[in-house]
């Protein structure tokens, strides 16, 4: 049994990771916010520590006692990161080099930090993107996630803190909030679910690597599990999947007529994101993947019960 810290625990990945701890019998505490009215998370028995990631007496208060520390906090979206380019730069970045500094100071044996597979590679002439390739990011939230990476190699080289970044594609799944406007498959269930046409930004041909969030969770644990022998992982299910191929599995999974509304596609949205997972496999083997027709009945029937928000 380890001492897991998972910061932004609360959140949709976050809680899910904090679920797959537990149930592996890890001792778990969460650190965040805790703005709603209940946990996400389901596992009982985690310690439940609010704070705020920003403010420097928090984090130097949760860190300490805890070996490994996931960092999933992000003040921004892609959208409202596009929105104000320089609002990771004044909170995401450096509240993730302090929470490196205080994790350096503290013993932790490794820090676990969630990036971006989904923006942070930029347009690539290749069919999938895999670790080796040069990031070529074009937007402030990509950015931003690269300028993290950048610190946790700083925090390897200068202190010794052992780090993982992993660049997540495009995950979905119950607990994803719509109010971010962040993941294209919960906003299209919303809009389903209002009776409103679905936006799609081009002619539907862009292409999303889509992969459940419970599939995440595990491969991240797989990961803070064992021995890994790189800084970065893809995870990914490393199946493109077309916009208008999305709109046909939801119309079919939900059983409802769906309309569509083109838009143009905003400069900075990257045509095609695939992962190649080839690292991960190798070194913790062929993960159990969810379908997409079973990923997004899964939403659906969250989001129906009111478990999305």
């Amino acid at each position: 049994m380890s001492r897991f810290l998972v910061v932004g625990g609360n959140g949709f990945i976050g809680s899910h990771v904090v679920d797959e701890l537990a149930a592996r019998g890890h001792a778990v505490a969460v650190f965040d916010r805790f703005s709603g009215t209940r946990p996400r998370y389901r596992a009982l028995g985690v310690d439940r520590i609010v704070g705020d990631v920003l403010n420097a007496a928090d984090v130097a208060a949760a860190v300490p006692g805890h070996e490994f520390v996931f960092h999933f906090v992000s003040t921004t979206s892609p959208a409202t990161a596009e929105s104000a380019p320089t609002l990771e730069l004044s909170t995401n970045v450096p509240a993730s080099v302090e929470l490196f500094r205080v994790a350096a100071e503290s013993g932790v044996r490794r820090m676990l930090f969630a990036s971006t597979g989904g923006a942070i590679y930029g347009d690539q002439d290749v069919l999938s993107m895999h670790e080796e390739l040069a990031p070529q990011p074009i937007s402030p939230y990509a950015i931003g996630k690269l300028a993290i990476e950048g610190y946790l190699r700083y925090f390897q080289r200068r202190f010794g803190l052992d780090s993982v970044a992993f660049r997540i594609s495009n995950p979905y799944g119950p607990r994803q909030g719509v109010g971010r406007r962040q993941g294209v498959i919960p906003i299209f269930l919303n809009e389903l679910a209002g009776g409103r046409p679905l936006t799609v930004f081009g002619d539907g041909s862009m292409v999303r690597d889509f992969i459940a969030v419970g599939d995440v969770a595990r491969m991240l644990v797989d990961v803070a599990e064992g021995a890994p022998r790189h800084p970065i992982y893809n995870i990914g299910s490393g199946r493109g999947v077309a916009v208008s191929e999305l709109v046909d599995v939801i119309g079919r999974v939900t059983g409802r007529a769906v309309a569509v509304e083109h838009r143009p596609v905003p400069p900075t949205f990257v045509d095609r994101v695939v992962l190649d997972t080839a690292r991960f496999r190798a070194e913790f083997g062929e993960p159990e993947l969810v379908s997409l027709d079973d990923g997004i009945a899964a939403t659906w029937e969250d989001m129906l019960a009111g478990g999305a928000s």
